[in-house]
Formats: C-alpha cells, sequence, structure tokens
C-alpha cells in the first residue's frame, strides 16, 4: 500500500505555531495512508538564524514590547520587493541550507508549514525547481501579517473569513484559499465529562470554575493575579496554570493552602482540555492556538496582556464576536469576572457564540484538503 508522507514545519517560536503542527501530525497518524512527521526547522538552520527567531524574539516581546509592535507593522507594511525584505530573505536563504538537505533525504510527497518562516524560504526553492512537492500554508492567527504570503504556494488554509479575504486582497487565488479554522489537537473534538475532569483534579465539580491561564505585564505573577481573584466577594474556584515555573507553582500551592478547596494549581500538562471542561470561564492571552482551544470546548474568555502585534489583532476578533471581554490590568480583571458572575445570562450568550466559532475538526479539513485529487477540491 503506497502511504502519502506528509512533512509538517515549525518554528519553535512561541508555542502556538509547534501546537498546531503536533495537530496535524496527531491527526494523520490516525491514517493508515498518511506517514506525518513535524520537524521544528530552526533545527536545521544556523546557530545565528536560529537565535534570531526565538532568543531575540522572546527578548523583543518580553523586554521591549513596544519595539516588537513597531517592528510587526512596520514588516508587515514594507514591499515585499523592497530592501529590508530582500535583505531578510537573502540572510534566510544561506543560514538554512541544513533544511534542504534534511527535506531532500525524507523526500516528503507533500508539506504544510505553520510558521512563515518555512513558507518564505521554501517559496524560493519551489521557485528555483529545488523542491518539486506542493507545499502549503497554514495561518495560525485570526489575522494575517503579510510575512505569511508568498508565491508557489499550493494553498493557505485560513482561520476565519477575514484572513481568507486579506489573503485575496494580496494576490492569492480565490481557489487556494480554504477557511478551515486553526489547528488542534484531537482531544478537544471528543466529548469530555465534567464531573469526571473535575473529580482528576480534586475540585467540585459544580462551583463556578475559572481557568486561568498565566499572567503578563500589568498583571504580574499569575499567583498575583491568582489571589486577587481569590480575594473577591463573588465564590468561585480556580485552576491556575505555573507551566514549566517551578517557583510560579510552588507560590501558588502556598496560595492554595490559604484558601483550601477554591485553587488547584497545575503545573505543565499536555491535557489542557481537561481543565477547560472543568472551567466555565478561562483568563488567558489571546494566543492564536489557546483560543482556538478555547472556543473549541464554548469556553468564554477575559483576555489579558496582549502581545503588540498578532495577539492585539487576536484579542481585536474575540471582542467583536462577542466571546470575549478584555482586561488592561488587575482591577479591570477582577470588574470583568465580577460582571460576568453577576450576569449569567451573558456568560451563557458568550459560550454559546464560543461553541459557534469552535472549529475542533480543523485539523481534519486540512489534511483533507492537501490528500484530495486536485480536480475534486472546491
Amino acid at each position: 500500500m503506497t502511504r502519502t508522507n506528509i512533512l509538517v514545519l515549525s518554528v519553535a517560536a512561541g508555542t502556538g505555531h509547534t501546537r498546531a503542527a503536533e495537530a496535524l501530525r496527531s491527526f494523520a497518524s490516525g491514517s493508515d495512508d498518511v506517514a506525518a512527521v513535524h520537524l521544528d526547522m530552526l533545527q536545521f538552520v544556523t546557530p545565528l538564524l536560529r537565535r534570531l527567531y526565538t532568543d531575540c524574539y522572546m527578548f523583543l516581546v518580553r523586554q521591549a514590547p513596544a519595539a516588537w509592535g513597531y517592528l510587526y507593522r512596520a514588516t508587515d507594511q514594507a514591499a515585499p520587493a523592497g530592501p529590508v525584505h530582500r535583505l531578510r530573505r537573502w540572510a534566510e536563504r544561506i543560514n538554512s541550507r541544513g533544511l534542504l538537505r534534511e527535506i531532500a533525504q525524507r523526500r516528503p510527497d507533500l508539506i504544510i508549514c505553520t510558521h512563515f518562516l518555512p513558507a518564505e524560504i521554501l517559496s524560493q526553492l519551489v521557485a528555483s525547481g529545488a523542491i518539486d512537492c506542493p507545499v502549503w500554508v497554514q495561518v495560525t492567527d485570526f489575522d494575517l501579517h503579510r510575512m505569511w504570503v508568498h508565491e508557489h504556494m499550493a494553498g493557505y488554509f485560513a482561520a476565519n473569513e477575514e484572513v481568507a479575504f486579506r489573503l485575496r486582497a494580496l494576490g492569492i487565488a480565490a481557489d487556494a484559499i480554504h477557511v478551515t479554522g486553526i489547528p488542534i489537537m484531537p482531544a478537544f473534538s471528543q466529548p469530555l465529562e465534567r464531573a469526571a475532569c473535575a473529580r482528576e483534579l480534586g475540585i467540585a465539580p459544580l462551583a463556578t470554575t475559572v481557568l486561568l491561564m498565566g499572567g503578563g505585564s500589568g498583571f504580574g505573577s499569575v499567583a498575583a493575579v491568582a489571589e486577587r481573584l481569590l480575594a473577591m466577594p463573588e465564590h468561585c474556584q480556580i485552576i491556575a496554570m505555573a507551566g514549566r515555573d517551578s517557583a510560579a507553582l510552588a507560590a501558588l500551592r502556598a496560595l492554595a493552602a490559604r484558601y483550601p478547596g477554591r485553587l488547584a494549581p497545575q503545573g505543565y500538562t499536555d491535557r489542557i482540555e481537561r481543565l477547560m471542561a472543568c472551567a466555565d470561564l478561562v483568563v488567558t492571552k489571546p494566543g492564536g492556538l489557546t483560543t482556538a482551544e478555547s472556543l473549541a470546548m464554548g469556553l468564554p474568555m477575559i483576555v489579558i496582556a496582549p502581545i503588540q502585534g498578532q495577539e492585539e489583532r487576536n484579542a481585536n476578533f474575540l471582542l467583536e464576536q462577542g466571546v470575549a471581554f478584555k482586561a488592561v490590568d488587575l482591577a479591570s480583571l477582577e470588574f470583568r469576572l465580577r460582571h460576568l458572575l453577576a450576569h449569567p445570562a451573558k456568560l451563557d450568550a458568550m459560550r454559546v457564540q464560543a461553541w459557534t466559532l469552535g472549529r475542533p475538526e480543523a485539523a481534519c479539513r486540512v489534511l483533507r484538503t492537501v490528500l484530495s485529487p486536485q480536480e475534486s477540491r472546491p
């Protein structure tokens, strides 16, 4: 039996691009006709390019967010054929020869990119004839930056109709654009029983529950946010995520001892869907993947501390669609949460709208499209 070999390329700058790629790989692994491999392309480039797209990016968004916002807007508005982009493409090309060797060795039947960087590099290779398999692009935010858009791509997968509109406005043919949503893991497509998930966490299944997915600029640590919410007169329980930060987890556990039965600290988990199944509301930064997962679970959001650029635009989309409030500091977060707890009908309406926007089947739709014969595509 002939198997289709899919190569999914991401970039480990933040976690969203990697999680989208893993979702595609995971769904593909359920088929006997497909073999999918996910690679972080930064493992096949020079240390210089790797530092540029990881260390420099993380430094800017954490330490110089205004500079990152300016860079985001400037590169979005710069002419693709202008000197800035020409110089950047030249530097990427000479620093990523290892990627071309890896692709030649693996001989994929098709490639899906969940970050603009591999798409940009492969566009040049397709144009030169160095790669002859179809290359597809999955946009992982609810808005579009110009650096996602390149010639010679087989097609694009958009999170929503606005991204599709913007792709068409930038010259991508309408029949090459597919509105699928953002790929998320198979677990978000499966029914989950709230009571069972709550028992795993040791929390009350019927109590109003807030899932707190971190702090951020203007909010302080996740423990500081949790403490402010626990001090509210309105009674709710909180699931607070510390990720891989052991100090944050220790601070949350100390706080939980002061509020017995009301705070469930969580370290790193790859079963976030089970935490979401216990929640009535999520407080989170508006990353593309996290918000796509929340929508798939029918979770209203209060978005906090967005990164200038892509996360700000994600937040705008969520606010316009009526599935989120935005808080700018701890006081506004407390106000918005108290408002929603006092108006359960509003929270219910946001939940229904979130279910409507959720696309848990996005990865399946992407895979069906790339694997379908050209003549059968819509």
